[in-house]
């Protein structure tokens, strides 16, 4: 019998795996019962991996070397066997020979799954058709795999099961850990380009008894010694601005929100930000650190600048354009709001173009034009955009543009029709932050339960002066998206929230 399972392409019966179970836990029984149990092993050391034997095989032909991995495939001759050994670099093809590891020893590994790990220590070289390889000395049955892997013609394509057994989609499909590499990588290069800056890395409360700091639907849960209910955090927005008030003058955190929304290619319930403060500096200094750190990254990781993504070929060259959103809008919606003055003759513009406000919004200047923008304008920014000086009703916690107190010092940057990342000139005026507070919370009296909620704490705070402030917050996952070229957030966290299987 085989001993590789089937995908949904080809579909095994129960009674089918039930057998390949069964057999795989009756050789595991027999090793433990000649003393030869694996799972005894605490340690086996590795000297070499297999990338790095490929890559400079001239100077290491001959040597010895110790490699450890998952047997992925085999092929037994008789007295000489040849089995593929995956590790976490690349996969490399060991020469087993009776005559060379003992003719038990070859026994043994003849009844051997494919999925075990396994450990070989051998010498580097090449075969008669060229193929870099190891030729054994002495194998190891490091743990025994009693579950059969996916079928290998067909492998493992099933998405939904690659996102639900990740483990399983990374052992049949290397590939898909390229984007955790990356990601791994553009975590690194955002710490190392922010510590470079003088910029602190902080830690703060991932439970809450406010949530705040966002627009957004909370997770709600229970503290049992407090019996207090408790919100997951929407986002790190105002601890950090509490760390600034304190004298922390630049301070940033890279962590996990929370946000109990709908999922899509683009949202998954709980996600990673990183959000960043500096005192004395403005959205203009936040717009150099996010293109800094988008086109550096792409740089430092690809190589290059130039990226695919969402089947749009997209430059990440630094100079990216920058735009009002009182701008932006005459240009693509053909409304030029700086011209109109009156509240219902901006609401009237935005419906003749066929923009519709939202229903608890207020039928004002500034939600006309963030309506006639969310609505008619985020469909044309493929290239990188900034888009800035947003309306007031929309940015609770940013400072008011001395020009046109109707808009706020903020912006938000896109690529490929995607929202990246969000900024501010942050509000200071403690009394401007309770009214706009005090907004909000009658938007939420109206029904609209994902506004911001009042923070008594954070206004005591900020009574006490806080300096001008730019900060910012950057979507990790979709800024890791763009890098890897992914259609799906899905692709790049290890696991995300799947509907539980029935």
């Amino acid at each position: 019998m085989s001993d590789t399972v089937n995908t949904p392409e080809v579909e095994m019966t129960e009674q089918q795996l039930s057998e390949l179970l069964q057999v795989r836990r009756d050789k595991l029984a027999a090793l433990q019962e000649a003393g030869q149990d694996p799972f005894v092993i605490t340690k086996y050391e590795v000297t070499a991996q297999s990338a790095d034997i490929r890559a400079n095989y001239e100077a290491m032909e001959g040597t010895t070397v110790s490699i450890a991995g998952r047997m992925m495939s085999r092929r037994i001759m008789g007295k000489a066997s040849f089995m593929d050994v995956r590790d976490n670099s690349d996969h490399m093809q060991v020469y087993v020979r009776r005559d060379d590891i003992g003719v038990d020893e070859y026994m043994a590994f003849k009844k051997w799954d494919i999925g075990d790990i396994v450990g070989v220590t051998g010498t580097v070289f090449k075969t008669q058709t060229g193929e870099i390889s190891v030729h054994a000395t002495a194998i190891t049955l490091l743990s025994k795999s009693l579950r059969p892997l996916p079928e290998k013609f067909h492998g493992l394509k099933d998405t939904d099961t690659r996102y639900r057994q990740r483990y399983l989609d990374l052992i049949m499909n290397p590939d898909v850990k390229r984007n955790f590499v990356i990601r791994s990588r553009f975590i690194k290069y955002m710490r190392e380009y922010l510590d470079n800056m003088g910029y602190i890395e902080v830690e703060t409360p991932v439970l809450n008894t406010i949530a705040g700091g966002a627009s957004a639907r909370p997770f709600i849960t229970h503290h049992n010694t407090l019996d207090l209910d408790m919100y997951m955090r929407i986002a790190t927005e105002l601890p950090l601005k509490r760390l600034i008030i304190g004298g922390m003058d630049r301070v940033y955190e890279i962590g996990r929100i929370f946000r109990n929304e709908g999922m899509d290619t683009k949202h998954n319930p709980e996600f990673t930000t990183i959000e960043l403060y500096q005192a004395y500096a403005d959205f203009h200094d936040m717009m150099d650190i996010a293109e800094g750190i988008l086109s550096g990254a792409a740089k430092e990781i690809l190589g290059t600048y130039e990226v695919e993504w969402m089947g749009e070929k997209v430059d990440l060259s630094p100079g990216w354009p920058r735009l009002t959103m009182v701008e932006a809008v005459k240009q693509y919606v053909g409304i030029d709001f700086g011209a109109i003055t009156d509240d219902a003759e901006a609401v009237a513009a935005a419906e003749a173009k066929g923009v519709e406000l939202a229903e608890a919004a207020e039928k004002t200047w500034g939600n006309a034009l963030y309506a006639c923008f969310d609505q008619r304008v985020e469909q044309h920014l493929v290239q990188p955009t900034f888009i800035t000086m947003y309306p007031v009703e929309v940015s609770p916690l940013t400072k008011r543009s001395p020009e046109d107190p109707r808009l706020t010092e903020r912006f938000e940057f896109f690529i490929c029709r995607s929202e990246m990342g969000n900024a501010y000139s942050e509000l200071n005026d403690p009394i401007d932050q309770r009214e706009r507070f005090m907004k909000q919370v009658e938007q939420r009296e109206r029904g609209d339960d994902e506004t911001e909620m009042l923070d008594e704490d954070f206004l005591t705070a900020m009574e006490y002066g806080m300096p001008p402030t730019g900060g910012m917050g950057i979507g990790v996952d979709r800024a890791v998206m763009l890098l890897t070229g992914s259609d799906t957030i899905r692709e790049v966290i290890c696991f995300p929230t799947m509907k539980p299987l029935d």
